[in-house]
């Protein structure tokens, strides 16, 4: 398998990170849905991911299918390894 630079697992670990706040805050604002301050909780971490993302992905590939993220020239999906094979 390529190796890998530590940014990678860094910036993975990161977006991880923000992905189970995001979750976590989506189960409590399911059941807390005027918690204004959840809400700007949320907002703001959703941004924090949408750069860490964008980061992650001019560095070292696609994170997502379905149009999600753009894949550079020549078509880099079938490049390895995917997020979660590390």
């Amino acid at each position: 398998m390529k190796q890998l630079p530590p940014e990678y697992y860094t910036l993975l670990e990161e977006l991880q990170a923000v992905d189970f706040v995001l979750v976590e805050l989506t189960l409590y604002l399911d059941t807390h849905p005027n918690d204004y301050e959840a809400i700007q909780q949320f907002n703001h971490c959703s941004q924090q991911r949408r750069k860490l993302a964008k980061v992650f992905e001019s560095k070292f590939g696609p994170l997502l299918q379905f149009g999600h993220s753009y894949s550079n020239y020549p078509w880099d999906w079938k490049d390895v390894p995917w997020p979660w094979q590390v």
